[in-house]
C-alpha cells in the first residue's frame, strides 16, 4: 500500500512511541518525525512534530495531543498551527497494524 498522510510509530504504545510519516497537501509534501514529549502540564502534547527546513534543519512544526471522546475512549489529534493543519489519527481501512496511523485532516472550528 502506498500511503500518504500517515505516521508509522515504532511501538504499539503510541504514548511512548517515536514515529515517522508524511503529510501531503495540494501544495506541499512534508516528511515528519514525531517524538514523545513528557510534561507535567496536562494540556501539553504527548509528542512534538518536527520537519526539515529548506536547508535541512530539524524544526518543530506542531504536536500530537491525546484526548478522550464522549465515551471516555482515548484518541489522538495532530496540529501544525503555521499551516492551519488539524487532523485526527486513526487506522487505515482494512489494516490492523496499530503502529500505522492515518492522518485524517479536518477543518478547524471558528
Amino acid at each position: 500500500m502506498t500511503a500518504t498522510n500517515y505516521i508509522q510509530f515504532d511501538a504499539d504504545d503510541l504514548d511512548t512511541g517515536k514515529g515517522k510519516g508524511l503529510i501531503s497537501t495540494i501544495d506541499r509534501d512534508l516528511d515528519i518525525n514525531v517524538v514523545p514529549f513528557n510534561s507535567d502540564n496536562e494540556k501539553a502534547p504527548t509528542h512534538r512534530v518536527y520537519a526539515k527546513s529548506p536547508r535541512g534543519h530539524d524544526i518543530e512544526v506542531g504536536g500530537v495531543w491525546k484526548k478522550k471522546n464522549a465515551d471516555g475512549k482515548p484518541y489522538y489529534t495532530l496540529s501544525i498551527k503555521r499551516l492551519g493543519f488539524n487532523a485526527n489519527l486513526g487506522r487505515f481501512p482494512g489494516q490492523d497494524d496499530p503502529t500505522l496511523q492515518a492522518i485524517i485532516e479536518w477543518e478547524p472550528r471558528d
